[in-house]
């Protein structure tokens, strides 16, 4: 369905009397569901974060991600609170290759949108001419942060999920500002579970706390750091390794799409994979290799033809899990 016929069933949506409406997960790392969630929490989020950014009337705001998810609908949601002059364009990678010259005040991107904007001039030109670009949905890589440093304009990554109706928490990527650590907003209260995975209190946006999967370091001032998912730990070998942290290491030596996933192993448990969009040259798997701890290196690494992502462009871990799994199995 066209982005402004998905628009026009949003907003028939909102406007209708039931204080309800329906949302989607991602499915990042599990089966995508359905959630009900309050309008009025919606709104509140929508607050939280035009408040934050300053963002008031008449400024000029962008939607170029699917309306189907809480990313899409908030900018619709904000645009409605604050009153900004919403622009709406279909989902793509090169979410400004046909904009024009007017600057944008306000826009919310994926990380591979911002990737494929960068490295376009024109497209670039008009990223950093826009005052204020928050991102989410996915993971920032060194290499991608190290160029947004250098953007004139002021950047942020966001986190949260579906379950806050948005984000909750603010980074700043760039400027005198740019921190590592990401922020909560004064109204958020964080904590950690005895697995050291990090608990929300946001009464505005959600009713009851929340325990997510995310494994966080917690700071005395309440800004955290994420160190990765609960869920995406490979116990291999008694040896307990986080997924996202060996994807980090190979970011520098990889420059094709890639993910790390799990397969049973009858000596080890489970064993580390590597899935490769594209085959590696022998010299390159080595050095790959080289750049890991032992314990850290792949038993197993796949060519596939492309690496399973959910419909908001985030890694399909699940999917990965069970692609290395079958493919390993027919091989053994």
């Amino acid at each position: 369905m066209p982005i402004q016929e998905d628009l026009q069933a949003f907003l028939a949506e909102w406007h209708d009397p039931s204080p309800f409406l329906e949302v989607q997960t991602s499915g990042s790392t599990g089966t995508p569901k359905r959630m009900r969630v309050r309008k009025d929490r919606m709104l509140n989020s929508a607050r939280l974060t035009c408040d934050y950014l300053g963002l008031k009337k008449g400024d000029k705001a962008l939607l170029c991600m699917p309306l189907r998810y809480i990313a899409g609908k908030m900018m619709v949601v904000r645009s409605l609170y604050a009153g900004l002059d919403l622009e709406v364009c279909e989902p793509s990678g090169h979410p400004l290759a046909d904009w024009g010259d007017t600057p944008l005040r306000f826009a919310a991107m994926i990380p591979l949108q911002v990737y494929n904007t960068l490295r376009v001039p024109e497209e670039r030109k008009r990223l950093e001419q826009t005052d204020i670009l928050i991102i989410g949905g996915g993971a920032i890589d060194a290499a991608l942060e190290q160029e947004i440093r250098q953007m004139p304009n002021t950047v942020y990554s966001t986190y949260g999920m579906t379950e806050t109706l948005s984000h909750i928490a603010l980074r700043r990527l760039n400027g005198p500002e740019a921190s590592p650590y990401y922020h909560p907003f004064p109204s958020v209260t964080l904590s950690l579970s005895p697995e050291n995975t990090l608990v929300i209190d946001a009464p505005l946006v959600c009713d009851e706390r929340l325990v997510t999967n995310d494994v966080a370091r917690l700071l005395p001032d309440g800004s955290f750091a994420i160190i990765g998912r609960k869920d995406n730990i490979i116990n291999s070998g008694g040896i307990k390794i986080q997924i996202e942290e060996v994807e980090e290491r190979l970011r520098p030596y990889l420059d094709r799409p890639y993910a790390i996933t799990a397969a049973p192993d009858p000596r080890l448990g489970e064993a580390v994979v590597l899935l490769l969009a594209s085959n590696l040259r022998g010299e390159m798997l080595t050095e790959v290799l080289a750049s890991l701890p032992k314990y850290l290196r792949p038993r197993h690494i796949i060519k596939v033809s492309e690496i399973p992502q959910t419909g908001s462009g985030k890694i399909d871990r699940a999917a990965c899990q069970e692609l290395a799994r079958n493919i390993i199995t027919k091989t053994l």
